[in-house]
């Protein structure tokens, strides 16, 4: 895990809706579920953090490239 993540387990810990809010948005459906589990219940708003923490992972290359790394141009072979 990168450091960025690790610090979204240690902000996650007393506020799980905002790494959810980081990694997947303001209207993503991830971000409502874990709004909705927080009130439920702090427990599951937390492993429902967790899980998306994992799932979503921070990845140097797509914040370098500004995006989801298909930003640049290849020809017909795929390289540059």
């Amino acid at each position: 895990m990168h450091a960025q993540d690790w610090f979204m387990v240690f902000i996650g810990f007393f506020l799980p809706p905002i790494p959810v809010l980081v990694k997947r948005g303001f209207f993503s459906a991830d971000f409502l579920i874990n709004v909705v589990l927080c009130i439920l219940g702090f427990f599951p708003g937390l492993l429902h953090c967790y899980y998306i923490i994992s799932c979503y992972p921070y990845r140097e290359t797509h914040s370098r490239l500004g995006g989801d790394g298909h930003n640049h141009r290849t020809n017909d072979y795929g390289t540059m």
